[in-house]
């Protein structure tokens, strides 16, 4: 009698916290139609370049993005019909509901502003902008766009106070905090209720515009809707919202927590990026990871040990699709029939741990077209899995340096994976503000989908660049050398501008077809790198010329793509572009390319493989058994 008196108790509970739940709900303006704010000064015509770069190739664009990262932009077209745009998707909201929000906004962007050449779209889990003018990165606090909950609060004065301090603590975090990456929740107990907070800016923002955006979007907020008990604030910069209850996670399981303990777990966990340099042990991984196995965490799920064992025939050799570092891949098939790549980490190597935790958490926040897609991962004793999206092409070595495979990758091929390899580069670099460092790229770690379209992979070396860093600095070198800046490989110091070295040494040996490794062996020069910059010096640089593009290429396009190659492996750090110019170089954007210093010449043997010993528990992070100074 007892139990089940203490049953219905807790039921009655529950169908209180449900009814509070629906009440709050029904009174927000969740099925209002969208808002907007349209351009009324400037508009293009039916069928124009305009509508096309629009329509076909943006939207397509960005579409297609929105089911991999919550913030994207890029552009489309050519001046003056150049159309620029971006998505930002809410944090909490996983990739599917991103991709449906997008998707729906660029429909009712063109229902809303028939015409605009600009426009805004504010819906329930994301909102849209585009442009004929470049705004990126650009603060704009103009028509900001706040909306309440119908519901009224009984002191307003005393909880705009408190909704206040809430905010404004929360835009500092987002805004200056390293590891917020421009996003923050909290939830602050008001008499016998919890007030849920978030803010969120754009990623393309500096810190102080975030701020800048978010003080604008408090004050607009507490000027027309401080006597509500919920509001939110649409900004073409940044966005900002508060309820009384839990809008950025309803607890599915609220059966388990009828006794009032209503804590988001996954909200206050803080961001992703917690101390990755600091964790080495498996217990931290196994707690850190193994909470994440829940329903509201659909996008990286838990992978058991039994599956992927049964997926990869216990690991067998013939699966196997390579060997590196920190592991070795392998080709499984799961259950349902799904192809995937599974990485198993050395499990004697304790730096096999730190790369473990530290690729997890990279490839849980950056996620793009270009990079490959983490689909789960495993932790089972001293067992350590990352599974991967199958890739059936394989690496781009094993078809760059191979003369029969080589003939499948013609002019517009090897064109379309320099611009990807360049694309998903410029997103960890730009589209992040904690700026990451792949720190190994090469061939070797570059993917290719089923239409040939790169992914770049591996980032056990990534490290991240926090806050105004430019630098930093290593006593440990890890990685390739061929594809290591001179300043990494001999003082151990990195930044952005090493990976554009990388990608340079990888865009010359893809027009090329000859690897950079080895070079000095079959040529009477150090290095590719120095052979490149000879013959483009005395106007010979066609001499470069892959045999295999004969009938496929434009010589005045192949020699661009030599000169910015060029660009990317000066020696001087502060000479190479941005991933950003060389995007923009590579487009073809009307510029005069500077003429390049001499790279750096390397002597030594290089290989372009791991070497380890599979019977030794000793991991060598390099990938050559000596270099020497020029």
């Amino acid at each position: 009698m007892q139990s089940l008196l203490s049953r219905m108790i807790q039921l009655l509970k529950l169908c209180s916290f449900l009814a509070l739940i629906y009440e709050l709900a029904c009174a927000d303006p969740l099925n209002d139609p969208p808002d907007e704010l349209c351009s009324s000064t400037s508009n293009y015509t039916a069928g124009s370049p305009f509508e096309k770069n629009l329509k076909e190739d943006l939207f397509f664009s960005l579409s297609s993005n929105s089911s991999f990262t919550k913030f994207y932009n890029t552009s489309s077209g050519n001046d003056p019909d150049r159309v620029y745009g971006l998505y930002m998707c809410f944090n909490y909201v996983n990739g599917n509901d991103c991709q449906s929000c997008v998707s729906l906004a660029t429909t009712d962007i063109v229902k809303l502003c028939p015409n605009s050449k600009e426009a805004f779209v504010g819906e329930e889990l994301c909102q849209f902008r585009y442009s004929n003018q470049n705004f990126f990165g650009q603060l704009d606090v103009t028509g900001n766009i706040p909306k309440q909950n119908e519901k009224n609060i009984s002191e307003p004065q005393l909880f705009k106070r408190v909704v206040n301090n809430v905010l404004s603590n929360l835009a500092q975090k987002a805004a200056f905090d390293p590891l917020a990456n421009m996003y923050a929740t909290r939830e602050e107990p008001f008499k016998d209720d919890t007030i849920y907070a978030l803010v969120q800016c754009g990623t393309d923002l500096s810190a102080n515009q975030c701020n800048s955006c978010l003080q604008k979007a408090i004050s607009d907020i507490q000027t027309c809707c401080y006597f509500s008990v919920g509001a939110r604030l649409f900004s073409r910069s940044c966005y900002l919202r508060y309820e009384l209850y839990n809008f950025y996670q309803v607890l599915p399981s609220s059966t388990n927590n009828i006794n009032g303990e209503r804590k988001n777990e996954i909200a206050t966990q803080g961001p992703i990026f917690r101390n990755v340099h600091d964790q080495h042990n498996t217990d931290f991984q196994h707690q850190n990871f193994q909470g994440r196995n829940n329903q509201q965490d659909q996008e990286l799920p838990y992978f058991d040990f039994a599956s992927i064992s049964a997926a990869t025939d216990n690991f067998s050799d013939s699966n196997k699709l390579g060997e590196g570092g920190f592991g070795t891949v392998y080709k499984g098939i799961l259950s349902d029939g799904k192809q995937i790549a599974v990485k198993r980490l050395s499990g004697c190597s304790e730096q096999g741990s730190t790369e473990f935790t530290t690729e997890v958490l990279l490839i849980m926040k950056v996620q793009h077209k270009n990079l490959v897609r983490l689909l789960g991962f495993c932790i089972e004793r001293e067992e350590k899995l990352l599974i991967y999206e199958y890739m059936p092409n394989s690496s781009l070595d094993f078809s760059l340096f191979d003369a029969n495979r080589r003939e499948q990758l013609n002019w517009s091929r090897r064109i379309n994976i320099i611009n990807g390899i360049a694309r998903g580069l410029l997103y960890l670099h730009e589209d992040s503000r904690l700026r990451i460092i792949h720190r190994d790229l090469k061939p070797s770690n570059v993917l290719l989908d089923n239409d040939m379209n790169p992914k770049i992979s591996d980032f056990g070396m990534a490290r991240i660049i926090e806050g105004n860093e430019h630098e930093a600095n290593t006593a440990k070198i890890v990685g390739t050398y061929g594809y290591m800046a001179p300043e990494y490989a001999m003082e151990g110091l990195y930044s952005i501008k090493s990976d554009v070295y990388s990608f340079g040494v990888l865009l010359l040996e893809i027009i090329t077809g000859i690897r950079n490794a080895g070079f000095h062996q079959s040529k009477r020069a150090p290095s590719l790198l120095a052979y490149a910059w000879k013959l483009w010096n005395e106007g010979k640089g066609l001499e470069l010329m892959d045999p295999l593009l004969t009938n496929s290429f434009s010589s005045d396009e192949f020699l661009r793509y030599i000169h910015i190659g060029l660009l990317c492996v000066q020696e001087d750090a502060y000479y190479r572009p941005t991933m950003f110019s060389v995007v923009q170089m590579l487009k073809g954007q009307t510029m005069t390319l500077c003429r390049p210093e001499r790279p750096a010449f390397s002597v030594g043997r290089f290989t372009d493989h791991y070497e380890t010993n599979p019977n030794s528990c000793s991991v060598n992070g390099l990938t050559s058994s000596g270099v020497l100074p020029r």
